[in-house]
Parts: structure tokens; sequence; C-alpha cells
């Protein structure tokens, strides 16, 4: 598989995940194990965690960064560990939390915490519509705001660039800033900004554009999108397909499909494979290659989605936490070959002599 200029060895790709163990945006030591075991996985590509693009963008005060010298250098020191040791494409997810930004790590219930208190901010949005109802409503970005944001996340892009990060996924969905442009719950602007379709796109499209730009070299940059809201009156299918035909056309590498996150009274009907039939209907409206993500753990469930023509890869979040070595058991599972350190060579079961490359 290639995605833009970027060859992949299998379709397995590992989705950002919140660790929430930063400090001061800061990456450390838990960071470089975390990528480090996931880095000899045997899938094809590695997506840092969600990265804030602002200090005040972070969704806990745990989160990574990447807008200042000091988170840059702390994630190229990771990143330097890393590659040491393994030559998988390292990419990161870049996002502003907009109304879901100041907030308690998920472990310590995840509630927002108010402006003023310890850990706590500020937080800003298309419009002054709180989350949850306990939360504080956010402040509307007016055109300076607007433009701050859009300088941060092309700044982020290149701070990216600059410590050789092979690609980016641009966060537009489950309910953070962008996708909070695009859904009708909580985009309510009379300006150029809301109301209409191409008005809600425009923000969120804007700042593709400037990650698009700051990233040299033509590396791939790709979006995460929420199919639906699943509310009625939200943030629809046929929106999302509208979205990526207009992202397509500015050069967008690739799309991962997920869903949800613009209101806590959501009904999701989780299950294996629940969000597929988004992935699919993107995939019949487009060209570009596309990811699906959420709760695939079985190796032919997998499988069946790539045979299927659902998605163009699999992307693996919780599964791969649980068993770090699931690209190799799937790869014994089918009977094929996967690349593995020299150093784990000698690990193979005596019937599988010729798993490793």
């Amino acid at each position: 598989m290639q995605i833009g200029n970027l060859k992949l060895a299998n379709r397995i790709v590992i989705a950002p995940m919140a660790q929430y163990s930063a400090e001061d945006g800061q990456m450390n030591d838990w960071h470089l194990m975390h990528l480090g075991q996931l880095a000899v996985s045997g899938a094809a590509a590695l997506t840092i965690e969600g990265t804030a693009v602002s200090s005040e963008g972070r969704t806990t005060y745990a989160d990574v960064g990447l807008y200042s010298d000091e988170s840059e250098a702390s994630m190229a020191r990771v990143l330097h560990g890393v590659r040491r040791w393994s030559d998988i494409p390292i990419g990161i997810q870049l996002n502003h939390g907009g109304r879901k930004a100041s907030r308690q790590k998920m472990w310590d219930g995840g509630t927002q915490i108010p402006p003023g208190q310890p850990n706590g901010w500020k937080t800003y949005a298309p419009s002054p519509i709180a989350f949850a109802a306990a939360d504080t409503p956010p402040v509307a970005l007016d055109r300076n705001g607007l433009a701050a944001i859009r300088h941060a996340f092309a700044a982020a892009a290149r701070r990216a660039s600059r410590i050789g990060l092979d690609f980016i996924q641009i966060l537009g969905a489950h309910g953070y800033l962008l996708h909070e442009f695009l859904s009708p719950l909580s985009n309510r602007r009379d300006d150029e900004y809301g109301g209409s379709l191409e008005n809600r796109m425009r923000f969120p499209l804007e700042v593709f554009d400037a990650v698009r730009d700051a990233f040299a070299h033509g590396r791939p940059v790709s979006m995460r999108v929420s199919g639906t809201d699943w509310v009625e009156g939200g943030w629809s299918l046929e929106e999302t397909i509208a979205f990526v035909e207009a992202l397509q056309a500015r050069g967008c590498a690739a799309i991962n499909v997920s869903s949800g996150g613009s209101s806590p009274s959501a009904q999701i009907p989780i299950g294996p494979g629940y969000q597929l039939p988004l992935a699919r209907a993107v995939r019949e409206a487009t060209t570009l290659p596309v990811i699906a993500v959420g709760l695939i753990t079985e190796f032919e469930q997998a499988e069946s989605i790539l045979r299927s023509g659902d998605a163009d890869l699999i992307a693996l979040a919780r599964a791969i936490l649980y068993d770090p070595r699931w690209p190799w058991h799937a790869a014994a599972h089918f009977g094929t070959q996967i690349k593995a350190p020299k150093q784990y060579l000698r690990s193979q079961p005596s019937g599988l002599r010729n798993l490793f490359l």
C-alpha cells in the first residue's frame, strides 16, 4: 500500500492513543517505552497520540503538545530513541481540543476543570455552547482567534517536519475544535464560518491548507473525520462525504473514518465493526485510501474488511495496546511473513520457523 509518497509494508496502522502522561506538553520516558514497543510490532505505520497545537488546545493538562521549543525537543528525543531500533514510518495527529479542552485525565473522570482552577483554563469554540451541562461555556472565536489557531496548526506542522516525522493526521473528529466547526450542534455562527455546509467546512479546510503548506517535502497529510454525530440534526454521513471530496481536491492523502464525539447524549450502536458502514460509504464516494477504525480486534474480522472493500487499511488502537504483537500473530494465523527485530528472531515458535522476514 502507498499513501502519497509513503510506502507501507502491510495494511495495519497503529491509531493515535492518548496517554495523559506528558508534563507541560512535553514527552518523557513513558512515551519512549510506549512508542518503542509499538514500533517493533510489525505494523506498517505508527501514529503519535493526539498532539495539541497550543497550550489551551490540550484536552487535558497531561496531553502531549508540539507548540514550543521544549515540547519539540522532548518529542525529538523520543523519536531518536525509537528510530535507533525501528524503521517504521512514524506520524503524528495534530489537534485542538476546542470546547472539550481543560479536562481531567480520563482515569480521573475526564470532567472539565473550570478556568482559574489548578490545571484549568479558558476554552474556545465556534460558538459559546458548552459540551456538557456542567462545563463552563467556551469563548466564541473571533477573527484574530481563528488566525491564531491556523498559525498554531501550521507552526506545529513545521515542527513536525523539522524533527522528521513521516506524515500528519489532522483530527477533524470526536467533537474537538475542527469537528465543532463542522457540526451544527456546536456551530451556531452567523458569519462566513457558520450556517451552510460550505461555511461550516471553511475553517477546517483552511487549517488543512495551512498544514499541507507547512509540512515539507510532499509528505502525506490526512484527516480523521467523524462520519456522523449519531444525533438527529447533527453532522451527517452525507456532509462527511462532501467534506472528504473537498479535502481530496486540496491534496489530502487519506481519510480515517471514525464517529461521534459532539454530544454526550449520542446514541452510538457500539459493537464490533460498528463504524464500517461509514467507512464503506466514504470509500465508495472517493478514490482516497480509507482507514477503518473502531473495535476491530480479530484477524479474520480485519481481513474480511479489506477483502470486502469496506476500507483500504485497518487502524488498531486498544487491541494493539492489549497485544503489542497483534501483527505477528495475524501473520502466523494467515501463514505469511512479517518483519521483526533481529534481537527477537529466536522467539519464533518451533512450528513457525518462516514467520519472520
